[in-house]
């Protein structure tokens, strides 16, 4: 039994369902009311749920904590209920503002989307893209794009940036850039439609004995240390690119890894191992100490664009259709083989 006076943050943990009835069983006027939320009440009580601490969210917010203290006692008045539990050290939520916070979170989130949205359609593309490339292959692919984009769009802005292996995925997720042309699989990304396609070969020191092959098979992978990408590196492109067993099932043992890949090729140069490429290393990378042999019996590597799938924005979505379109106008070239009509399956789709 909960004792006379207490909130429902003193509730035993058995009982702790039992102060969700309150939030629960609100009339439909109460239930408007909580709805009606200002936005400075949302995104205060928000912040504070994120931080759980008084001060940073007033420096978050850019308001006195004396400011954030009378935001929350409005709220718990409107709701009838405590939604943090504060003492001179810690703010925990209460079971109701646990509820709250999990309830409003996504509800904030479309609503700022759906500004957004409103916000491009009302502009027209506009503002500023930053766009990049991993690989010198990928960078005339990428500035074909971007030259049919500024034709459609001259009042957009557009920045070009090289990123490498390292820090790839840290810069969309940080937003230094919006949108990257990049091998596939690029897990935890929006994907576009692949634009280029190619075999794969076995990077090899010139001494080294596989260096006098015609082809390999991606078996040989079990009988020489494979060099690995980075640690940040998605483990999904490295289960593809460097795997931990043949299609056998023999294992491969794994060599030293690069931070970018002129690294990694220097460790091939070394001897420190064997490293599966894209075949066009062999013309974007020539190296005297280096033979690029082909694997006969591996899938081709696709690259195309990816970017946060949080940061669909207008500009986004018209600079994949330019890329996309910019790939169909190519002209035929063996060492660029567009691949715009790959397996839509694989895009994220623009409606």
């Amino acid at each position: 039994m909960v004792r006379a006076g207490a909130t429902p943050n003193d509730a035993p943990d058995g009982e702790a369902d039992q102060a969700m009835i309150r939030l629960r069983s609100l009339t439909q006027i109460q239930r408007w009311e909580v709805a009606m939320l200002e936005r400075h009440e949302l995104e205060t009580f928000l912040t504070l749920a994120e931080e759980l601490h008084f001060g940073r969210t007033a420096e978050r917010l850019g308001v006195t904590t004396g400011r954030i203290s009378h935001v929350v006692k409005k709220l718990e008045r409107r709701i009838g209920a405590p939604l943090f539990e504060r003492t001179s050290r810690v703010v925990r939520f209460t079971p109701i503002g646990r509820r709250l916070a999990d309830d409003l979170a996504p509800l904030a989130a479309q609503m700022d989307e759906a500004i957004r949205r409103a916000v491009d359609a009302g502009r027209g593309v506009s503002g500023r893209l930053r766009v990049a490339f991993l690989g010198e292959w990928t960078g005339p692919v990428l500035l074909r794009a971007v030259s049919v984009f500024r034709e459609r769009h001259p009042d957009c802005e557009v920045e070009v940036h090289e990123v490498q292996l390292f820090n790839s995925r840290a810069s969309l997720l940080d937003g230094s850039i919006d949108i990257l042309i990049a091998s596939y699989p690029f897990d935890g990304m929006a994907c576009g439609p692949a634009l280029l396609s190619e075999g794969r070969s076995l990077a090899v020191a010139a001494d080294h004995p596989l260096a006098r092959e015609t082809s390999v098979s991606l078996e040989v992978l079990a009988e020489h240390p494979v060099i690995q990408y980075p640690q940040v590196t998605s483990g999904e492109f490295k289960r593809d690119r460097t795997p931990d067993h043949t299609p056998s099932g023999r294992p491969v043992t794994k060599g030293p890894a690069g931070n970018t890949f002129s690294e990694m090729l220097s460790l091939v140069a070394m001897g420190r191992g064997v490293l599966p490429v894209g075949e066009h290393s062999r013309r974007y990378y020539p190296r005297p100490d280096i033979s690029y042999v082909p694997i006969h019996d591996a899938p081709p590597i696709e690259r195309g664009l990816v970017w946060l799938e949080t940061n669909t924005t207008a500009r986004v979505r018209e600079f994949v259709r330019a890329a996309t379109d910019a790939g169909r106008q190519a002209p035929a070239d063996p060492d660029h083989r567009a691949a715009a009509d790959a397996d839509s399956r694989t895009a994220t789709p623009f409606t």
